[in-house]
């Protein structure tokens, strides 16, 4: 059976909260990302994925360089999701705005020291608001948008390429399907017949400059993705059975995506008035934050 349903929720709970009390800390941060993603991270750490224990909360190492033969230091955040085996899955975070709920995400589940966000956005430390191969949870820098899928795809090749059992999970946002190389990817996994690859979206239909329908539609984008041959799931994504679900299938040559269907102020209601200005979220004056602080005070 695994972590129970209700302990993912409280996770989920827990993301959220960390994620406001840092951006209320910071007087800005990326919460509605948190809102959206929170039920999808926690129901991937918790009874999605199969990764390596870690056997305590680790505090993030200061930068140690870039990789080459003359930095024998060099490490990435890969250690987060536990020991590397053939057996066993990796994580890999495509949209690196979703770097700090990823934070929050690898705190409430006890593989990050709570003192590491403290690290955050701050000279010489691997905590970096944009996250790098070097960040907590990650072992490539996926870049500009639409990279990560790519890297991850090649990874899945490699890994049964080797014969390993392990599969790779990919965490990606709605607006990266308005991005071309994201559908070379897709082509690719399923013409190689990639089924070691599972993708989850968070599908909250906004971005940076507003409504995704608006700026770029990509509906509908079940049946596009099942035109390039992938095994395509429409789910709430704040609905923690049907997150699951998908996952248990072994699809035979096909790649699973899961399309989240999210809410960018789910558990946080006030944030609706931002709408639809939702994607990096500042103060205007001291009341708004007051008012935030008093819905962190109500959300503990």
């Amino acid at each position: 059976m695994g972590i129970s349903i209700s302990e993912i929720k409280r996770v989920a709970k827990g993301i959220r909260r960390r994620v406001l009390e840092h951006t209320i800390r910071n007087n800005g941060g990326y919460l509605s990302q948190a809102c959206s993603s929170a039920e999808i991270l926690s129901a991937l750490y918790l009874r999605i994925m199969n990764l390596g224990p870690v056997e305590s909360p680790i505090v993030p190492l200061p930068f140690s360089g870039v990789p080459g033969p003359d930095n024998p230091d060099y490490s990435t955040g890969a250690m987060f999701n536990g020991p590397q085996a053939p057996h066993l899955d990796r994580f890999f975070l495509s949209p690196s705005q979703y770097s700090l709920v990823l934070y929050a995400t690898l705190i409430e589940t006890g593989r990050m020291h709570p003192d590491g966000l403290e690290q955050f956005n701050r000279d010489g430390s691997t905590v970096e608001m944009i996250g790098g191969e070097h960040s907590p949870g990650m072992e490539v820098m996926s870049g500009s948008l639409g990279q990560g899928l790519s890297q991850a795809a090649g990874i899945a090749m490699a890994r049964r390429l080797k014969g390993e059992t392990g599969r790779v999970w990919v965490f990606m946002s709605d607006g990266e399907f308005q991005i071309g190389q994201t559908w070379e990817a897709i082509q690719t996994i399923s013409f190689y017949k990639l089924d070691n690859i599972g993708i989850y979206v968070d599908v909250n239909g906004y971005q940076c400059d507003g409504e995704v329908s608006k700026v770029m539609n990509i509906e509908p984008i079940k049946e596009r993705l099942e035109s390039f041959g992938a095994g395509v799931f429409r789910v709430d994504g704040h609905n923690i059975d049907e997150l699951i679900a998908p996952a248990k299938l072994q699809l035979d040559g096909k790649p699973i995506v899961v399309l989240c269907y999210t809410i960018p102020y789910q558990g946080i209601g006030i944030l609706k008035e931002m709408s639809p200005k939702f994607h990096y979220i500042r103060f205007k004056d001291d009341k708004e934050k007051r008012r935030y602080k008093e819905f962190l005070r109500v959300l503990r």
